[in-house]
């Protein structure tokens, strides 16, 4: 089961602090985004293994954007 991670804000995606193939564990950092001059980091929603990363570093993302899906 594919679980799908998005961005809590509209902002720019600084950073992508994983890659496909990483175990990580609920809460574990997986991102970081710029909203409102300050920084925010995007933490797995559950456990497991990065599936996909479909967004890019230095892009804007919103909260219906797909950022990375763990299964």
């Amino acid at each position: 089961m594919s679980v799908a991670v998005n961005a809590p804000m509209a902002g720019k995606l600084v950073s992508i602090d994983v890659k496909v193939g990483d175990k990580v564990k609920k809460n574990d950092p997986l991102a970081t985004l710029e909203a409102m001059k300050m920084f925010i980091k995007v933490f797995a929603p559950a456990d497991g293994t990065v599936a996909t990363i479909s967004a890019e570093a230095d892009t804007n993302v919103d909260p219906t954007m797909v950022i990375m899906t763990l299964e």
